[in-house]
C-alpha cells in the first residue's frame, strides 16, 4: 500500500469521525413500534421517534404501516400531548391505506406526556378500532442508556 492511500485513508476518518452522524443528529429518540391490536386480517404499525421533553415543540414522527389485508382498513396514528401548563391537546391524525406513510405530529408548546395511539380505521365506517396507546414519559426516557 503506498503511502499516500495511508495518508488519504486515516485523513478521511479524521474528518468522518468528526462529523455527526446524520441519522443520529436528525432522528432525535427512538422509542420503536407501537402497534394497534390484531384485527381479523392484520394491524397498524407505527415506528416512532421522538424529540426530547425540553423542546418547546414536541415532535412525534416516523413511518405509519398498514399489516391489514381487508381492503376496507387502513392505519391511524394520533398524539394526545399533556401540557406542561396544564390541559391535554390531540394531534391531526395521520393515516395511511398502502404499505407504509411518513408522519409527522407536534404540539403547540413543552409538554410532560404524549400518548401515541395506533389503530385500524375503518374507511366505510369512518371509525377507529382495535386501538393501543403508548404513554410516553421523560422518567421512561431519562433510565435509558445514551
Amino acid at each position: 500500500m503506498r503511502k499516500t492511500h495511508v495518508i488519504g485513508a486515516a485523513l478521511a476518518f479524521v474528518i468522518v469521525a468528526g462529523l455527526p452522524a446524520p441519522a443520529q443528529a436528525a432522528a432525535g429518540i427512538h422509542w420503536g413500534p407501537v402497534a394497534s391490536a390484531k384485527g381479523h386480517s392484520g394491524q397498524a404499525k407505527a415506528d416512532v421517534w421522538i424529540t426530547g421533553f425540553s423542546a418547546q415543540t414536541f415532535v412525534v414522527r416516523g413511518r405509519l404501516y398498514d399489516r391489514d389485508a381487508h381492503p376496507g382498513h387502513c392505519a391511524y396514528v394520533r398524539a394526545r400531548f399533556h401540557y406542561a401548563g396544564g390541559g391535554t391537546g390531540w394531534s391531526r391524525p395521520g393515516t395511511t391505506c398502502s404499505a407504509r406513510k411518513s408522519f409527522r405530529l407536534s404540539s403547540d408548546g413543552e409538554i410532560k406526556r404524549v400518548d401515541v395511539r395506533v389503530c385500524l380505521y375503518d374507511r366505510g365506517a369512518r371509525k377507529t378500532f382495535k386501538c393501543h396507546a403508548d404513554a410516553i414519559k421523560p422518567e421512561i426516557i431519562a433510565n435509558w442508556p445514551q
